[in-house]
């Protein structure tokens, strides 16, 4: 019996140290083919519980992918992009971001606003904006940006497609040599293989009503996250919302009051 408990013990400790061999020539051979961000530091998102499912935070340096859930909530998943890019400027303050899309998604889903991008916390005079005619060519504008050391973060916007692994894998690289956060912004998932460190599915949650102090409207706008791939650990869904004060992301716990409030209720009721 105490045989068969030391073997088990043994086992587990070898299994571990290959463990632990192969996790360093993983690293060894991505550092090798530029894959590791160039030791840059992840990007944490404010939240503990994500950051630490992200194994730190959000691969920098790297490729990112983000589709809506479906098309017609393409604007809750540009809105996670710009607010991952607006954290990024956080660590990048002197570099700026590209936005890079095809000329019928711009026509379809619009472009920026700029008292919006204010509101948001990002100056729109640190957005570079690009149209293109196709999207191979917002693809190769991709690859181009990401290279480029003086820009901190590119959003790539395409519609609808399947997009080549080999390419993915090319964006993927000059992600890693400019040290770059790549963004590939779509408006439907595609299960296709796709050379990412993370793959996120964005649909948009009901915001909280405004706080009592506001005069009206709602609150901070509010986004149901999936990460449905994940390089470096386990997967999650949260609901999120974005503080443009202190450029973090906050979760919610719940998209919406559990209990709506009685409107027609007597007045003596409403003080019981």
């Amino acid at each position: 019996m105490v045989a068969t408990v030391r073997s088990v013990f043994v086992d587990a400790e070898a299994a571990a140290g290959r463990l632990g061999q192969i996790r360093r020539m993983l690293d060894a051979a991505e550092t090798t083919a530029g894959l590791a961000g160039d030791g840059l530091v992840p990007m944490t998102l404010g939240i503990s519980r994500i950051d630490a499912t992200l194994g730190g935070g959000l691969g920098r340096g790297a490729l990112h992918e983000i589709t809506a859930v479906r098309e017609p909530e393409i604007a809750a998943a540009s809105s996670f992009a710009l607010a991952l890019a607006i954290r990024h400027h956080g660590c990048a303050p002197r570099r700026d971001t590209i936005w890079i899309t095809e000329d019928l998604a711009l026509a379809e889903n619009g472009a920026p606003y700029g008292p919006g991008l204010a509101e948001t916390g990002m100056a729109p005079e640190r957005l570079i904006t690009i149209a293109a005619a196709r999207g191979r060519d917002v693809l190769w504008a991709m690859e181009e940006a990401l290279r480029c050391r003086a820009v901190g973060t590119v959003i790539g916007e395409l519609r609808a497609r399947t997009i080549d692994p080999v390419v993915t894998r090319r964006l993927s690289l000059a992600a890693a040599a400019g040290g770059t956060l790549g963004l590939v912004l779509r408006p439907v998932p595609d299960e296709a293989p796709f050379a990412a460190v993370t793959r996120w599915i964005i649909g948009a949650a009901p915001s909280m009503p405004a706080r009592r102090e506001a005069k009206s409207g709602s609150g901070p706008p509010r986004l149901i996250a999936h990460l449905v791939r994940n390089r470096r650990g386990p997967l999650g869904t949260w609901i999120v919302e974005w503080n443009s004060v202190e450029q973090r992301f906050e979760l919610a716990a719940h998209p919406e009051s559990v209990a709506a409030a009685v409107f027609d209720r007597p007045h003596c009721a409403a003080v019981a």
